[in-house]
């Protein structure tokens, strides 16, 4: 039984598919998992509660409370109790819904409480999953760190034959384990991850800096977490919270901080992805009031900021994987190559603002990944937490393992 001791929540929505949902709970149970099905209103139009309670051996939930006694079905205590919400079928509308927090019934307040990932297998017609709002709200469920279980072609509800029939029970039971067997990939595994800007002051109001958002650095961070490792994040200031228990958490504020805060845990890493947009200068020397404005001008005088991937080069071991970013304008490939040679990086991951959608505040991005054996991969323009996938698959590469996206 290969999901013994293993929690999951089933959530059920309003679908034909919704007869598979007993075929999907009976296989989880058969494998050992314990299962708490949560049904949406609808749901019980198309299964009964009692057929899905009585394969789990637990009422199936489908309000937030019981009428006759008063009882209350907690959506918080049912998002810490789980490891694992897989939602199938899910329906357009509660794809919508989970994708803008629109919670009015038990299934979703479930789905924002819930700590532990979530994997989603769409069930729709055809034309209902082509719309530009359904692939919108996908893209952004993905965006959220969700697992999308991408539906099979066939035979429709309606007639109509093509993409947006939910996967069967055994593929998505599959998936599960093969999920499972994941988490544990880089299990006694530590790495060190940097994101973000630096702020290097001004005064106390001012400072240089850049517009990084630490998105990339934090997907990177939330999937090694998601695949065993323990991530040790050394952040500058950003607007993003962790959510893998896994990640140890370093805030600063300068480069100067972030390189200490580096040097000290390197060592003991099994490898380091310098994703940090580090500020390349800052001002000599940093003024202890704010700086009033005059009719003249006012000039900074500013020194480099360390090279923080290029020190941990330096004092990296042959059994260590160092991995550095380079944001291009022009000769991209050949300013990459350059860097990752002087930095003496395993590989460095590319990016170049010439690409609409990628770089800086978005949520998308389109890298190269160039290693010190001379192999360039290119890939399509992606969610950031996708591209995170194939960074820390290039990683687990370069250390000698291999991976398959989920």
């Amino acid at each position: 039984m290969q999901l013994q001791g293993k929690k999951i929540i089933l959530g059920v929505t309003g679908s034909i598919a919704a007869y598979k949902a007993a075929y999907l709970l009976r296989g989880l149970i058969k494998q050992g998992a314990e299962v708490q099905v949560v049904m949406t209103p609808y749901a019980k139009e198309f299964i009964s509660p009692l057929t899905l309670s009585s394969l789990s051996g637990k009422p199936a939930l489908n309000s937030f409370f019981v009428a006759s006694d008063g009882q209350w079905n907690s959506h918080v205590d049912l998002g810490l109790w789980a490891n694992l919400m897989v939602i199938a079928p899910a329906t357009a509308a509660t794809i919508g819904k989970m994708a803008n927090g629109i919670c009015d019934n038990l299934l979703i307040t479930t789905y924002l409480s819930a700590k532990c990932p979530v994997m989603v297998a769409p069930a729709m017609d055809l034309d209902m999953f082509q719309h530009p709002s359904t692939k919108r709200n996908i893209e952004l469920l993905r965006s959220y760190g969700n697992l999308i279980i991408e539906p099979a072609s066939g035979e429709l509800a309606s007639g109509l034959i093509g993409k947006g029939r939910m996967q069967e029970p055994d593929t998505i039971i599959s998936k599960i384990i093969d999920f499972f067997a994941e988490k544990k990939k880089l299990l006694n595994r530590t790495y060190l991850v940097t994101a973000g800007p630096t702020h290097e002051k001004i005064d106390p109001v001012r400072y240089i800096g850049n517009y990084s958002s630490g998105k990339m650095g934090f997907a990177i961070a939330e999937h090694l977490a998601n695949l065993g490792a323990k991530v040790i994040l050394v952040t500058g200031p950003v607007a993003i919270q962790c959510r893998n228990s896994n990640i140890n958490r370093i805030d600063v504020v300068l480069a100067v901080e972030m390189l200490e805060k580096c040097l000290k845990h390197f060592e003991a890493c099994n490898g380091a992805i310098m994703v940090a947009a580090v500020a390349d200068f800052a001002p000599i020397i940093t003024e202890t009031k704010k700086i009033k404005r005059t009719s003249g001008n006012y000039f900074i005088e500013l020194r480099p900021n360390p090279d923080i991937a290029a020190s941990l080069g330096k004092i990296k071991l042959d059994n260590q994987i160092l991995v550095g970013f380079a944001l291009e304008t022009d000769d991209e490939e050949l300013n990459a190559i350059a860097k990752m040679e002087k930095k003496n990086l395993d590989f460095i991951v590319l990016n170049s603002l010439r690409d609409s959608g990628s770089g800086f505040q978005y949520d998308t991005n389109r890298i190269k990944i160039l290693d010190k054996n001379g192999i360039v991969q290119a890939f399509d323009l992606k969610q950031k937490s996708e591209v995170a996938v194939d960074i820390v698959n290039k990683l687990i590469e370069m250390e000698g393992g291999i991976t398959e996206r989920f």
